[in-house]
C-alpha cells in the first residue's frame, strides 16, 4: 500500500476503510439505540486513547478497531462484542487501564477485552513461546465467553487485509499463523465467510507465485465453463418449477486455497481437480432437499462414490448440506450442494448466527453447544498438560482441521473423529477413563488391534480391564489431541517416577565413593542443596539426575559435610542395570548391549542413561566427554528380553529366509526386524534384529543357525 492510499484510508484493491458513520448506520439496522450509542462512546474513547498513534501503513490507528467492529457488524454480532472490538487494543497499546475500561463500559466488555489482549508484559524465552502463550490465554478466555474468538478472528482478518505495510519476513510469519491456526478456527466454528477470506489472504501472502499460477489457470478454465453452466442452471430452475419447489440455484467456484490444498493432498495437477466449478441449490425444507437430489440425478448422471449426506450426519462444525457430483456436458464433473435457507445461513455465519437470530434459533443453540463442547475439550488438554504452551498449540492444531470419520458406539450414537483416528482415539473420545483402561477393541463385532485406523460407518466397542494402564506405544499412533495429551501425561508421570528411582541409585552410587548414602545424610540436606540449585525439592533434584540433566558425582560433593569434599575413599561404584528402569534407561541401537556384555553408561540430558557395550565405536567417539560416562554392570537375574543384531550370510535360494526365521523361533527368540541384501551372486546377507535374554541365549541361537546347511557365516553385528 502506498502512502497516498493510506492517507485516503483505502484498503488493498481500492476499498475504502470503514468509518464510524458507516459503522453506525450498519449497526442501527439491527441493534437497539442504547447499544449503538455505547459503540459510538467506545469509538470516541478509543480515538482519544490512540490519538497520535499510527499503523505501519501510516494511517491513524483508530481505523483498525473501527474496521474490526465493522467486520463483526457484517456478522450481526451483539453490542458488547462490537464495543469490545473497538476497545481491544487500548489496554495493551495506550495508558488506559483494564480497570478504567471496566468502570466505563462494564464487566462484560472488560472480560472480552482482556480475552484478546496479548501477553506482551510477560517475558518469554522466544517469540514462538510468546505466541503460544497468547494463544493459550485466548483459548481459556474463549471457554468463558466464545465471543472472544469472534473479536480475535475479525482482528486477524483486518490485519491480513492490510499486511502489505509489514516487512516481508513478518508478512510470511503472520500468514503462516493465519493458515495454521485462525482460518481453521473459523472453519471449526462454521464461520465460512471469514474462513475463506483468511485462507485466501494467507495463501496469497505466503505463496504469491503459486497463487498467481492457479488464479491464471482458473480464469482460463472459467472461460470454458461460460457456455454450459448457465444452461445447467436454467435446466435446474425449470425442473424445480415443474416440481413446484421454490428455491434458488447459484453457480459457485471453489476458492484458490481449497484448490491448492486438494492438489497437494491428492498430488493432482489442476486439470484433475474435478470440483472447481459447482452449483448450490437452496430450498425451503429438508424434505425438499432430498426431492431436489432426485431431480438433479434425473437430469445428469451422478458420479459413483461422490455423494455425501451432511444433513443426516452434520460435520463437526455444524455444517449441513447434501453433496453430489454430476457428469456434466462433455463429461465435465460438477459438484452440487443442496441445503435449506437455515443451513445456508449456518454455513456462512456459523456460530455468529446464534447472535443474528437468538429468538427460537435451535440451530444456533446447537452450533454454540458444539463449539463449547470442543472448547471444553481444549480446556481438558490445558488442565491435563504440564508441558509447554507450544505443546498445547500443536495439540489443538490437530483438532482444528476438518474431520472425515463418523463411527458408531454399540448403542448407535455417532462419534466424530479426525481422519486417521484409531480405536484408542475412539476410547478416549468416549471418556478419558475408558481410554486409560482399554485393553482391546471390536470393530463390527470382530476383535482388531488397538492401533487399527477407523473408517466411516464402523461400529466400535472398547474392552476395558480394571487396573489396566496406557501403553507407551500408543503415543506413536494416536491421532486426536485428547488421546495424545492423556498418553503423554501418563508417560510424563511414569517417567518422573522412574527418573527419581534411577536418580536415587545414581546418587547413592556417587556417595558410595565417600562411604556415604542418602540414608546417612542429615535430614533435609538434599532439599537444601536442591533449593540452592533453584529446584523445588530433593525429589525434583533426583528426577533431574535420573534424566541426565544433573551430574550425580557433582551433586554428591555438594551433599558432603564441610571439609570432606576431597576425601575420596576408592574408585567409583558401577551403576547396576536391572532392565526394569523403563523410559529413563535405554539401550543404544548402535551396539545392542545385552546382559553379560561389558557395558558403560552415557548420561544423555533429557533421556536419562543410555547403555553401550564397552567395545562400541561410539564409546571412543564420545571420549571427549568423560564426565558423561559412568561405569555400569548388569544386575543378576534379568527377566526381560533385549534386542541384538545378527548378520547371517546364506546361499541365495528360494525359501531360505523362511527357514532361518523358523530356526530362530525354535530357539525361543522373536524377530523384531529383518533386512535382506540379495547381492548379485549366489550369496545373500540377512540382517536380523532378534530378542534374547542374554549372551548365553544369543550364543545358542547363533550355533543353531550356523548348523543349517545353507548358512555360510553367522556373526553378531559390531558397532
Amino acid at each position: 500500500m502506498n502512502y497516498a492510499s493510506s492517507i485516503l484510508g483505502l484498503l488493498p484493491g481500492g476499498r475504502r476503510a470503514p468509518g464510524i458513520t458507516q459503522l453506525s448506520s450498519k449497526v442501527e439496522a439491527y441493534l437497539p439505540a442504547a447499544e449503538v450509542e455505547r459503540v459510538r462512546a467506545a469509538h470516541d474513547y478509543a480515538a482519544a486513547a490512540h490519538h497520535g498513534q499510527k499503523r505501519q501503513s501510516g494511517e491513524a490507528y483508530i481505523t483498525h478497531p473501527v474496521a474490526v467492529a465493522d467486520i463483526l457488524a457484517d456478522l450481526h454480532m451483539d453490542g458488547p462484542t462490537l464495543t469490545a472490538a473497538m476497545l481491544h487494543d487500548v489496554v495493551e497499546d495506550t495508558p488506559s487501564s483494564a480497570l478504567e475500561v471496566r468502570e466505563r463500559f462494564g464487566e462484560e466488555v472488560a472480560e472480552l477485552v482482556d480475552g484478546v489482549t496479548k501477553l506482551d508484559q510477560v517475558q518469554f524465552k522466544s517469540r514462538k513461546e510468546a505466541q503460544a502463550e497468547s494463544f493459550r490465554k485466548m483459548i481459556l478466555a474463549m471457554v468463558r465467553d466464545i465471543r472472544v474468538i469472534m473479536v480475535k478472528l475479525a482482528d486477524r482478518t483486518h490485519n491480513m487485509r492490510t499486511l502489505e505495510a509489514m516487512p516481508p519476513a513478518k508478512r510470511r510469519t503472520i500468514a503462516r499463523e493465519t493458515l495454521d491456526i485462525y482460518a481453521p478456527i473459523a472453519n471449526r466454528l462454521g464461520i465460512h465467510s471469514l474462513k475463506l477470506e483468511l485462507e485466501d489472504l494467507g495463501f496469497r501472502t505466503l505463496y504469491p507465485q503459486r497463487y498467481r499460477v492457479i488464479e491464471r489457470e482458473l480464469k482460463r478454465s472459467r472461460g470454458n465453463q461460460k457456455e454450459f453452466l448457465p444452461k445447467i442452471v436454467r435446466a435446474l430452475r425449470k425442473a424445480l418449477a415443474a416440481a413446484q419447489i421454490t428455491g434458488r440455484v447459484e453457480a459457485r467456484e471453489k476458492h484458490l486455497y481449497s484448490i491448492y490444498t486438494k492438489m497437494r493432498r491428492k498430488k493432482l495437477p489442476l486439470s484433475q481437480v474435478i470440483d472447481v466449478f459447482g452449483l448450490r441449490i437452496v430450498v425451503g425444507s429438508v424434505d425438499e432437499c432430498y426431492r431436489v437430489l432426485g431431480l438433479v440425478h434425473g437430469l445428469h448422471k451422478p458420479m459413483p462414490g461422490r455423494f455425501k449426506d451432511y444433513i443426516a450426519i452434520p460435520r463437526v462444525n455444524g455444517y449441513q448440506s447434501l453433496h453430489t457430483t454430476l457428469f456434466g456436458p462433455n463429461g465435465m464433473p460438477i459438484e452440487v450442494q443442496i441445503r435449506t435457507e437455515d443451513m445456508h445461513r449456518m454455513a456462512e455465519a456459523g456460530i455468529a448466527a446464534h447472535w443474528q437470530y437468538k429468538s427460537g434459533d435451535h440451530d444456533g443453540e446447537a452450533q454454540q453447544a458444539r463449539a463449547r463442547e470442543w472448547l471444553q475439550g481444549v480446556m481438558q488438554l490445558h488442565d491435563g498438560a504440564t508441558g509447554s504452551a507450544e505443546e498445547l498449540i500443536e495439540s489443538v492444531k490437530v483438532d482444528l482441521f476438518p474431520d472425515k470419520v463418523y463411527v458408531f458406539t454399540p448403542k448407535g450414537d455417532i462419534m466424530r473423529l479426525p481422519r486417521g483416528s484409531t480405536c484408542v482415539d475412539f476410547a478416549y473420545a468416549v471418556h478419558t477413563g475408558v481410554g486409560q483402561r482399554c485393553v482391546a477393541a471390536k470393530v463390527d463385532r470382530r476383535l482388531v488391534p488397538l492401533r487399527t485406523v477407523l473408517r466411516n460407518g464402523q461400529t466400535v466397542e472398547i474392552v476395558t480391564a480394571k487396573g489396566a494402564q496406557p501403553n507407551p506405544a500408543w503415543a506413536g499412533f494416536v491421532a486426536t489431541a485428547k488421546a495424545r495429551a492423556a498418553v503423554r501425561q501418563y508417560l510424563r508421570n511414569l517417567q518422573r517416577g522412574e527418573a527419581a528411582d534411577l536418580g536415587t541409585r545414581m546418587l547413592n552410587q556417587a556417595l558410595g565413593e565417600f562411604q556415604l548414602s542418602l540414608g546417612t545424610l542429615p535430614a533435609g540436606r538434599i532439599d537444601e542443596v536442591a533449593r540452592s540449585l533453584s529446584l523445588r525439592d530433593g525429589r525434583d533434584l533426583l528426577e533431574k539426575i535420573g534424566l541426565g540433566e544433573r551430574f550425580a558425582p557433582l551433586i554428591a560433593r555438594r551433599l558432603l559435610p564441610a571439609g570432606e569434599n576431597q576425601a575420596v575413599s576408592g574408585p567409583p561404584q558401577p551403576l547396576a542395570i536391572a532392565g526394569t528402569e523403563g523410559l529413563v534407561v535405554s539401550y543404544a541401537r548402535c551396539c545392542f548391549p545385552i546382559p553379560n556384555d561389558a557395558i558403560v553408561a552415557f548420561l544423555s540430558s533429557g533421556r536419562g542413561v543410555v547403555i553401550h557395550r564397552e567395545s562400541c565405536a561410539n564409546v571412543a567417539a564420545f571420549g571427549r566427554q568423560p564426565d558423561k560416562w559412568i561405569p555400569a554392570v548388569w544386575h543378576k537375574d534379568q527377566q526381560r528380553l533385549f534386542s541384538s543384531e545378527l548378520k547371517v550370510e546364506v546361499r541365495n535360494r528360494v525359501g531360505i529366509l523362511a527357514e532361518v526365521a523358523t530356526r530362530i523361533a525354535a530357539e525361543q527368540s522373536n524377530i523384531s526386524h529383518v533386512n535382506v541384501d540379495s547381492g548379485q551372486g549366489e550369496l545373500s546377507t540377512l540382517l536380523f534384529e532378534v530378542q534374547v535374554h542374554d549372551r548365553a541365549h544369543l550364543a545358542r541361537l547363533m550355533r543353531a543357525i550356523r548348523a543349517m546347511p545353507d548358512v555360510i557365516k553367522v556373526e553378531r553385528s559390531l558397532a
